[in-house]
């Protein structure tokens, strides 16, 4: 089974977000939206309130779970058996960014 986690603080969960998540569900086996609890991000709603949003939201998608997690992603992504990490680019700067990102993860 593929599974994909999804990361995000999702503060709020967008239109964007839903659309990704929609394609994601077309490819992968399980989708999983991990909704991180960053107090450092300062976040307009609370980490309970994100989830409940994004689980409204993506009630339709059978494949889809929304769990919330605090700590290092690949902790995260290692306790749901994930082999995929699903991240959204809003512009091109913002793969540079994740290409070191997604060097460090594949480290650790």
């Amino acid at each position: 089974m593929l599974t994909v986690v999804y990361p995000g603080t999702f503060d709020p969960f967008t239109r964007g977000h839903e659309d990704l998540v929609r394609r994601a569900s077309r490819l992968f086996d399980a989708v999983i939206v991990g909704i991180a609890d960053s107090e450092s991000k300062r976040p307009l709603f609370a980490a309970a309130e994100r989830i409940a949003m994004a689980r409204e939201v993506l009630a339709a998608y059978t494949n889809v779970q929304v769990m919330g997690f605090s700590g290092l992603l690949m902790d995260f992504v290692h306790s749901v058996d994930a082999t995929v990490i699903l991240r959204g680019l809003r512009a091109v700067s913002d793969f540079e960014y994740e290409f070191q990102m997604a060097g460090m993860n594949r480290n650790l």
